[in-house]
């Protein structure tokens, strides 16, 4: 998929979705331990962090676009 000449628009997106996934681990990491409380809110956990979850897929789309659009085939 990612074969051939590598342009700087690759690594762009390559970082934006490197950012991306970080953002998105780091997310929903907090769910694996609010699980483990009794006292947490799950619900208000969500309500707090969908718009970064959407936030974080859509850019991670985004930089699979830019990654596939910066790669000039030979």
């Amino acid at each position: 998929m990612f074969q051939g000449e590598k342009r700087a628009l690759f690594w762009i997106g390559l970082i934006i979705l490197a950012l991306a996934s970080i953002i998105l681990f780091a997310i929903l990491w907090q769910y694996a331990y609010a699980f483990t409380d009794m006292y947490m809110d799950i619900s208000w956990m969500f309500r707090q962090s969908f718009p970064l979850i959407v936030g974080a897929a859509v850019f991670i789309l985004v930089g699979l676009y830019m990654m596939k659009s910066g790669v000039k085939k030979p």
